[in-house]
């Protein structure tokens, strides 16, 4: 835990002593000079520009009026001579400041170093050589992305472009003063009109009744995408990862017609979700290989007739369904009202819910909760950029009930497109078929909770690494949403109480709660900047060898974060180890010392320490980080909480001043102070053998491992509007990959040391 507090100094931090210091470095992040790397070059502005243009032309003359007195020279057998460490460190040291010596500087550097002069030369000419091609290559990388953009735009354009002509005869538009647009708008009126009558008819007759869509080939695309889905041409591969379309239905309300449908779904919907939860066999076949719920596809769809079930399912979408049940230390009471309230929704789940918001209350209900029913749009997230975000309009319905002498409260999400068709869709498509939760209330202020997610998802390719995770289930799947759910009670259960004992300087329960909110605004500050959330574009690092290194930049100007151009990376890494050991090296100080590149020869002191949750690595910590610059009026400091569960742990950490701190004690808001995490997610997973993975130790097949995801942000310009330096780019990937390379090291380091102690126990 200690030494990772280095790893925000090292991985560039939003630590920051006072309001002078705050911006001083490269980064804008004192502590970034920890890097054991070269100090990165400044934000390259306009007017340097034309300085630097000439400086190359200058390099590039030198460079050829050098080149052209070696090949004066008479051919002479070549002697390849080995520089050592100590004369390759003095050569760069002279390097930084100086990359075109005069001969005067040559010739001293020679007779220091034993060096010859024309060996002192070559080497200056191929430093500059190897710097100009890393710069090439990483221009290389912004204009293939630019070039991708450009391309894609033109298509984009030229699919606009094609609608300004009548698709059966090649004309123009209608004349008349009736444009095509308008004809489109009113087909789809006309169509959710046509839907809207259909389905209210279906219910009285107990059938589904045909649309004239489906009795006739529709003759014209009158859809009401913004973009079409397909293009006159096959778009390129992107280099950029896919990222989610952001669903704008800002103008979505159900009419009082849909209102009175709604309602009635909705008691479908709860009475599907109510058997679901207490029917085992045959609707529920458990796998005797791994161990879970397997829904019976067949057995659900003659159980239940309501209208969203009579559509065919379509090949290209696939079904994801599970169940789970958990007891949480929360009553019904407080777990129902964090369902309706959509903020208090993604606080309960940061690490599941990116965006969430009520667009429209239905229906109050009594007392604001039993027969609530409410318009709901939600972003879910993988904390990884490597997967994409799943976004849906759902309706959501809230009912207490007795089921067997036992009262329950039911939470249930439903679709809208049973009755309501007008919807742009996001990519990839996500179907939220009836899914939610019971929830029966237990002494002590326990409650035991069964969740149930069942949704359709369009098949769209993800990204190696983490498929076998997302396609069983575990991503998006109850498991995980109770594991979230149980842990979170906890850190709520924590807040809330007045005789937990709390070490180190923490003056008051008000402080305590000060300092948990603000290391709850962390946490999810780091599991929203780290994900494709919010449609956030992120490039891939064509120098990583898997292909899992993801970068991207945003403009911040709010506050709660520094203000300015803030660069962030992500990587992911599957791990022979399990997740649990991972963990314990990330959050425990003593241990992650052992990372040269996150603790960088400094001490960490924990000055303040929070426990909230019965696993010893829940906690919140305050750390003084131990460095040769701190006096009495600088003091660096970091804040740092540590999580798990079974379904992933999180180690977020960031640094802050110690004015803010002490704002955050006295009992001041502290959602001003600006923090800029960085930190870890270790997610549980077993690796899919495909043949070639084998311990070849002993032939057998490895079955425990993980995924690390490392994210990274730092500060590049205090400027939003600036441009990101391309040698940034480099470091922060360099440092990425360092930090992954360390962490392994050091897992198979412990993994040795372990096995050779219980080697040595057996034989003595």
């Amino acid at each position: 835990m200690y030494g990772d507090c280095e790893a925000i100094s090292s991985m560039g931090g939003n630590m920051v002593v006072s309001s002078e210091t705050l911006f001083t470095s490269t980064f804008q992040n004192p502590n970034f000079t920890y890097l054991p790397l070269e100090p990165l070059p400044p934000m390259i502005t306009k007017e340097e520009n034309g300085s630097l243009l000439r400086g190359k032309e200058e390099m590039k003359s030198g460079s050829e009026s050098e080149l052209q007195e070696t090949t004066e020279q008479p051919l002479k057998k070549k002697r390849y001579h080995r520089h050592t460490a100590h004369q390759i460190q003095e050569l760069e040291a002279v390097f930084k400041d100086c990359p075109h010596p005069d001969d005067k500087q040559r010739m001293k550097l020679s007779q220091e170093l034993g060096l010859k002069p024309r060996q002192v030369k070559f080497w200056f000419q191929n430093r500059r050589t190897q710097m100009k091609a890393q710069q090439d290559r990483s221009e290389n990388v912004i204009l293939r992305a630019e070039n991708d953009s450009l391309k894609s735009e033109f298509y984009r354009l030229q699919a606009e472009l094609s609608k300004l002509v009548c698709p059966n005869c090649g004309g123009p538009p209608v004349p008349g003063g009736v444009s095509f647009d308008e004809l489109r708008i009113e087909n789809a009126r006309l169509g959710e009109e046509l839907e809207r009558v259909c389905a209210i008819a279906s219910r009285y007759i107990g059938r589904p009744i045909q649309t004239m869509g489906e009795l006739m080939p529709p003759s014209l695309e009158l859809d009401m995408n913004i973009y079409p889905r397909q293009f006159l041409e096959p778009m390129p591969p992107p280099i950029l990862s896919e990222t989610p379309s952001y669903l704008d239905n800002n103008n979505l309300i159900l009419m009082e017609e849909e209102k009175t449908i709604a309602m009635e779904l909705a008691m479908s919907a709860t009475d599907e979700l109510v058997k679901m939860c207490r029917t085992n066999e045959p609707l529920w076949v458990r796998n005797n290989e791994t161990g879970k719920e397997v829904l019976n596809l067949d057995e659900h769809s003659r159980m239940f007739h309501w209208p969203l079930n009579l559509k065919q399912r379509s090949s290209e979408f696939r079904t994801e369904a599970s169940r789970d049940s958990s007891v949480v230390i929360m009553n019904s009471i407080t777990l129902v009202d964090a369902f309706v309230d959509a903020h208090k929704w993604m606080e309960l789940f940061p690490s599941i819910v990116a965006r969430a918001k009520c667009v429209q209350v239905i229906s109050q209900g009594v007392s604001g909760t039993n027969g609530c029913l409410q318009l709901m749009y939600a972003e879910l997230h993988m904390l990884s950029p490597l997967v994409p975000t799943r976004e849906a309009y759902f309706l959501r319905y809230c009912q207490q009930q007795n089921v067997e002498d036992e009262t329950y409260w039911a939470i249930v999400d439903f679709p809208l497109d049973g009755f309501h068709n007008s919807l742009q869709t996001s990519f990839p498509l996500y179907k939220r078929r009836p899914s939610g939760c019971l929830i029966l209330d237990m002494p002590n202020g326990y409650s035991r909770v069964t969740w149930v997610e069942h949704a359709e998802i369009e098949e769209k390719p993800i990204h190696q690494i983490f498929s076998h995770f997302v396609h069983s289930g575990m991503a998006f799947g109850a498991n995980r949403w109770l594991a979230v759910l149980e842990r979170q009670c906890e850190r709520v259960a924590s807040l809330m109480a007045t005789n937990i004992p709390d070490i180190g300087v923490i003056p008051s329960p008000e402080a305590r709660k000060n300092l948990m909110r603000l290391s709850q605004r962390m946490i999810r500050t780091f599991c929203v900047n780290i994900s494709s959330c919010s449609g956030q574009v992120w490039t891939a690092v064509p120098d990583s060898t898997d292909d899992t290194v993801r970068i991207t930049t945003r403009k911040v100007s709010e506050a709660g974060q520094p203000n300015g151009l803030i660069l962030c990376a992500v990587s992911t890494t599957w791990l022979p180890y399990p997740h649990h050991d991972v963990f314990d090296l990330l959050r425990d100080e003593r241990r992650r010392a052992q990372l040269e590149v996150l603790s960088n020869g400094n001490a960490l002191h924990e000055v303040a320490h929070i426990a909230n949750g019965s696993h010893p690595g829940n906690c919140i910590s305050l750390l003084r980080i131990n460095v040769s610059s701190n006096s009495s009026q600088h003091v660096d400091l970091m804040l740092q909480e540590s999580c798990t569960n079974k379904s992933g742990s999180l180690v977020v950490y960031s640094t802050v001043d110690v004015d803010s701190v002490q704002l955050a004690m006295s009992g001041e808001d502290p959602s001003c102070i600006p923090l800029l995490p960085l930190g870890f997610f270790i997610t549980p997973m077993e690796l899919v053998n495909d043949g070639g993975c084998k311990d070849e130790a002993n032939g057998h097949n490895i079955t425990a491992g993980s995924l690390l995801t490392v994210g990274l942000q730092v500060l590049a310009s205090t400027i939003p509007s600036a441009k990101i330096n391309l040698s940034s780019i480099a470091a922060i990937n360099n440092h990425l990959c360092t930090t992954v390379q360390q962490i392994s090291s050091a897992l198979s380091s412990n993994c040795i040391g372990s096995c050779n102690e219980g080697d040595n126990g057996k034989e003595k």
